[in-house]
């Protein structure tokens, strides 16, 4: 599509508007907005200095910082190699703040063209790097932090997408970007805009910044409430049982017991499956399906406050505690099903489970030579010994760090709704696309 095809032209104005501002938004292509400037080609492995006078922005930092605005002195952007001769740069790479650098190359169509606002460079000098596009506004087009909001709208992205071009690897030329049509307001309205999704970044950050500060919270907790190596009691205990004395050794099958629920399935019955995610990512359901079309016939019930291991997948500590809303679903022989039991809680083994110890005897009672072909023998863990305290006390470190996951579920679940509303935001305060 040539220039003339791109003149500007008005276009609706979005669903959700301020209140002093009316009348359509203008449509205009890329070319007439922007200078498109070269940028260097020095690769990331050549660039991994943590000091110098020259950053390089590579295309793996736009992919990574597209959630938000970019504050490059806040970034692990690394240095130009500090003996690097930078007078062969050319100055057109310098970023200037309010510039767009975008992401030319992917292999995922969500990461092709992604674009990061350069808000503020806090007076350093950087470029722009590997596999990255330098646009360059016009000046008094676009009101600071507006850029950053417009290139995540759904229509802008969607162009990009169509406007890449390769098969394993997608590119994204200057040719291309440049015929790409962007919907402008007025810069007063550019400003309400940009203020209010940076407002609504800020709150989310926040509590993202609230939920890591649970996480590591959580964290330490786990190392001073369990014993540390070569220790029998932990650094951190509860006054009450401050004079209880050492953890008690115990071995693993006087804690657990296998439990067989054999199941013989119906070809029209429904049954639910599950798995166990690697890293103690918990038990998870994989799929519902009909009998005749499970093909590993010798399946097995779970129920409620089982704990799963995966025998093929455990070296890579992949078990968990069966939730309430999994009970009733069923498993092959590929897993080992097991109850605490009594003078045990399975809720504080599900975290007891979790320690480095846990982890490196799941390994050590595994049979084989390559990792992801090893198979977990049950019989040889289950007579490994491991220190335990009082029932009391489990159940006291249990609720404690209970409490520390339902506040962090909460916190997760804040983040995700404010992302959410920010989505349902981003579609009313930009145009659609496609009428005119």
């Amino acid at each position: 599509m040539n220039s003339k095809d791109r003149e500007t032209k008005r276009v609706p104005a979005p669903r959700l508007r301020f209140p002093r501002f009316e009348g359509g938004w203008e449509e205009k292509s890329m070319r007439n907005l922007f200078s498109f400037l070269g940028n260097n080609s020095l690769s990331r492995e050549k660039l991994n200095y943590i000091s110098g006078k020259v950053k390089n922005i590579h295309y793996g930092d736009v992919h990574t910082t597209f959630s938000s605005h970019f504050d490059i002195s806040l970034e692990q952007v690394p240095f130009i190699n500090p003996d690097e001769d930078i007078s062969r740069i050319k100055l057109e790479n310098f970023v200037r703040e309010g510039d767009l650098i975008l992401a030319d190359a992917s292999e995922d169509t969500n990461d092709i063209g992604k674009a990061i606002e350069i808000i503020s460079l806090k007076n350093q000098k950087v470029v722009s790097g590997l596999h990255t596009i330098l646009a360059r506004p016009n000046e008094n087009t676009f009101s600071s932090g507006f850029l950053g909001h417009l290139f995540k709208s759904d229509y802008i992205r969607k162009q990009i997408q169509m406007e890449s071009q390769g098969a394993k690897v997608l590119g994204l030329s200057v040719t291309r970007l440049a015929g790409i049509n962007l919907f402008l307001p007025t810069l007063p309205e550019q400003t309400y805009i940009a203020a209010a999704l940076s407002t609504l970044d800020a709150t989310i950050t926040a509590h993202q910044d609230k939920l890591k500060a649970l996480q590591q919270h959580k964290q330490g907790l786990m190392q001073g409430l369990f014993p540390a190596e070569g220790e029998k009691m932990p650094r951190l205990r509860f006054p009450e049982f401050k004079e209880c004395g050492d953890w008690q050794g115990k071995k693993m099958g006087e804690v657990l017991t296998e439990v067989v629920r054999p199941i013989k399935m119906a070809d029209d019955q429904v049954y639910s499956l599950v798995t166990v995610k690697r890293r103690y990512g918990g038990v998870i359901k994989r799929e519902d399906s009909y009998g005749k079309n499970i093909l590993v016939k010798t399946q097995f019930l779970i129920e409620a406050d089982d704990f799963l291991i995966s025998k093929r997948q455990i070296v890579h500590s992949a078990c968990g505690v069966v939730p309430k809303s999994l009970s009733g679903s069923i498993v092959s022989n590929e897993y080992s099903v097991l109850r605490t039991n009594e003078g045990y809680s399975i809720r504080f083994f599900q975290y007891f489970s979790q320690q480095p110890v846990l982890s490196r005897s799941f390994i050590l009672s595994s049979n084989g030579i390559v990792i992801e072909k090893m198979l977990f023998n049950l019989k040889d863990w289950l007579n490994r010994e491991f220190l335990f305290p009082t029932l009391p006390e489990q159940i006291r470190i249990a609720a404690c760090l209970s409490s520390l996951d339902d506040l962090m579920t909460a916190q997760a679940e804040k983040i995700a709704a404010l992302q959410e509303f920010k989505r349902g935001l981003m579609q009313g305060l930009f145009p659609r696309g496609g009428e005119g």
